[in-house]
């Protein structure tokens, strides 16, 4: 099989950690007989270095004529004080909405090997296993008018908008999810102050007719956010708008005890997709050798069983990220747990040579359904 495939490193540590996903990716090839091609593009800052534009126009066509797209990270101070539409974070915003890729996955697993970088009791955060499920092109981040007014700019606006369409379809691939996966689905709203989120829970309960296997809960996103680091193997897949899903998965990253081990996909109808860390770009520690790969190399594997459906060569991947942990490596992020710091270059190739060699470990990463 050759598939080809768009890599946006972006800034700061996307160079990094694209690296990780690239070269995971050829070992895979090696052993399993595929061929993947890679061609590289910018977006975000260095795109607006370049080209003052943080999607140009030939990143975005690339992007379209590829297989799927790998994108590393966005963003940096040096950028903050540009006007908003001019800000890295567009471009991400900008290649969400163009590709149409509406469907956010980020799976959560409370690593056995990692329990003690987490700042909740191993008790806790042990054995969990869920799947967030967020919409990514409307709500907050979208809605028009988003602007400052009058004469001084004192007055600010931002407009929370969904259709009818853009609900349904996010709550579709979340039940299909959780019908594959425990038959649990937890909706996050606040339909007790806001239209979108009473639409919104409508819209879960006219679903929830097709799908009588399934156990639905509503929950109020104030109240998921307490039981996220509470009770959070109570959670199997949640489904939730964009500003929501934006937060709690960033809070879920502390299950794990660090943002560098959270892979997300995301997803049009068709299949094709977007793969990229949870983690930002951060700058302080780019160009150290210091950035966990183990996000976008674990959304390497999302876009094998997603986008290829390669199943067999996505679990060789997981299962070397898991033994390299149980082996006693870690990146700084995770030193807390003891074991031996590796950087980010040593660490890429500790589970590359996995992937390449094979492993006699079974997966336990079923979150990535």
């Amino acid at each position: 099989m050759k598939k080809n495939i768009a890599v946006l490193p972006g800034d700061g540590v996307g160079r990094e950690v694209a690296k990780g996903a690239t070269a995971v990716l050829e070992a895979v090839g090696q052993r399993f007989g595929h061929e993947f091609e890679f061609e590289y593009a910018n977006i975000g800052g260095a795109a607006i270095e370049e080209s003052n534009n943080p999607l140009p126009n030939e990143t975005l066509e690339l992007c379209k004529q590829s297989d799927a797209v790998f994108l590393g990270a966005v963003g940096g101070p040096k950028w903050d004080n540009l006007p908003s539409h001019m800000r890295p974070e567009r471009g991400l915003l900008a290649i969400r909405k163009e590709l149409s890729l509406f469907a956010n996955l980020r799976p959560v697993i409370g690593f056995h090997s990692l329990l003690q970088s987490s700042p909740l009791k191993p008790e806790i955060a042990e054995n969990v296993n869920m799947m967030i499920v967020r919409e990514l092109t409307g709500g907050l981040y979208f809605g028009k008018p988003s602007e400052r007014r009058g004469d001084n700019q004192e007055v600010v606006v931002d407009t929370l908008q969904y259709t009818r369409e853009e609900i349904e379809r996010i709550v579709e691939k979340a039940f299909e999810l959780a019908v594959i996966r425990n038959k649990k689905l937890t909706s996050v709203d606040k339909a007790n102050v806001l239209e979108s989120s009473r639409m919104w829970r409508e819209i879960v309960n006219e679903k929830a007719e097709l799908y009588p296997q399934v156990e639905v809960e509503h929950m109020y996103v104030d109240a998921a956010a307490m039981k996220l680091i509470s009770r959070p193997r109570d959670f199997d897949v949640i489904v939730t708008e964009n500003l929501f899903g934006d937060i709690l998965s960033d809070e879920a990253s502390m299950i794990t005890g660090s943002l560098g081990m959270l892979p997300s996909a995301s997803l049009r109808s068709d299949g094709f997709g977007m793969y990229e860390p949870v983690h930002g770009s951060a700058p302080d520690i780019a160009g150290f050798n210091k950035a966990n790969p183990m996000a976008m190399i674990l959304s390497a594997a999302l876009m094998l069983k997603y986008s290829f459906h390669l199943r067999e060569e996505a679990e060789a991947i997981e299962q070397a990220v898991q033994e390299v942990l149980n082996a006693g490596y870690r990146t700084v992020d995770l030193q807390s747990t003891g074991g031996t710091v590796v950087g980010t270059e040593q660490m890429i190739d500790l589970i590359a040579q996995r992937v390449e060699e094979g492993s006699a470990i079974s997966s336990i990463m079923g979150a990535y359904m």
